[in-house]
């Protein structure tokens, strides 16, 4: 290998590492926004871990995602041939991915979040099993990522179950004599 196609190498990865994480940044933000205001408001499920985790494993999970997205498009012929698929199922998820924090965090919408948690699980497990295909690494590195993703929906479902939203006062309409 030509050093400078190492080199050449090196940037796709590195552009592949850091595309998901340029989400993952914004998301953060919203998130910081509205953590102490309503976020540190809610009831929480026992298991629900420090917020200082979520970074990290996202910062990781966004990372290998990231890789994996290049083995595919390495191994698959580009954005031709048997990685077009993947990578289309890649994009999905990760709009998806990206969608959760604004929804959740930016809208204080419960619901909605755990909705769209739900479709990002099922997009990411067909991404990881389409991955799979092409390069069995890149799949595996799905693994983590789904687990991951299966405890923030159990997550997001008891924070919705133990944060209710008030029923609105029902309205009786005003009769005219």
């Amino acid at each position: 290998m030509s050093e400078e196609n190492g080199a050449g190498n090196a940037l796709k990865i590195a552009g592949a590492v850091i595309l998901p994480n340029l989400g993952g940044l914004l998301g953060g933000y919203v998130t910081r926004k509205n953590l102490k205001n309503w976020y540190a408001n809610l009831n929480f499920p026992t298991f629900r871990p420090p917020n200082w985790v979520f970074a990290p494993m996202w910062t990781s999970l966004y990372a290998g995602m990231g890789y994996a997205s290049y083995l595919v498009w390495r191994d698959g012929g580009g954005f031709h041939g048997d990685a077009q698929l993947p990578l289309v199922a890649y994009g999905t998820q990760l709009a998806l991915n990206w969608a959760w924090t604004p929804i959740f965090f930016g809208n204080h919408n419960i619901k909605g979040g755990l909705i769209e948690i739900i479709a990002l699980t099922a997009a990411a497990g067909a991404c990881g099993a389409m991955f799979y295909r092409v390069n069995k690494t890149a799949g595996l590195i799905f693994v983590p990522y789904m687990a991951w993703l299966g405890f923030a929906t159990a997550l997001n479902y008891a924070m919705w179950k133990l944060n209710p939203k008030p029923e609105k006062a029902e309205q009786k309409p005003e009769h005219s004599s």
